[in-house]
């Protein structure tokens, strides 16, 4: 899943006609994905800042990853070790991504605050699930900033919850994703 989500972001690259690949690709290494688990008996919160991603404002197509180990936080060391080990999965699955297609017809020569869709392929835990995401951007100063809040059904990634833990963990994940991309 990993390399399927790394040749899409050099497909993007190398697709790109020679003149516009400077001005028009935007991309990122330090975005950063929280997330949340708000169950009856814990709230469990966690992050990474090592989200990369890359943007075609041409052709409005996206693609981004994050590396499941790199998420930090948890409320101890071993909760991180069950979240990689026993939830996500991540000698198996180490990658998560989004990739696809802005809907929203946006001028990224003015800049301004847009409210727009991003439909794509969410791919968790190596299930894919198409979704359609609403997210803030931001166009300032020949950089574009991007924010969205959703959620994750642990269930429509396989990812299973034991009755042992079903207090502690949340089957609806809160998820913040910001990133702050620039020219290439």
């Amino acid at each position: 899943m990993l390399k399927t989500v790394i040749i899409v972001c050099s497909a993007l690259i190398f697709l790109m006609p020679a003149g516009f690949a400077q001005a028009q690709l935007y991309g990122t290494t330090t975005g950063t994905i929280t997330f949340r688990s708000d169950a009856p008996l814990e709230l469990i919160k966690a992050s990474s800042n090592e989200m990369r991603g890359k943007f075609d404002i041409t052709k409005k197509l996206f693609a981004f990853i994050v590396n499941i180990n790199s998420f930090t936080g948890f409320n101890s060391p071993l909760q991180r070790e069950h979240f990689n080990e026993n939830y996500m999965e991540s000698v198996q699955y180490p990658g998560a991504s989004f990739n696809g297609k802005i809907i929203e017809d946006i001028d990224f020569a003015k800049d301004g605050t847009y409210t727009i869709r991003a439909k794509g392929n969410l791919s968790i835990h190596g299930v894919v699930q198409e979704r359609i995401i609403k997210s803030d951007l931001v166009v300032k100063n020949g950089k574009i900033s991007i924010q969205s809040n959703f959620t994750v059904l642990l269930s429509d990634h396989n990812i299973p919850i034991p009755k042992v833990v079903h207090e502690k963990l949340a089957s609806e994940i809160k998820v913040e994703v910001k990133a702050d991309m620039v020219s290439q």
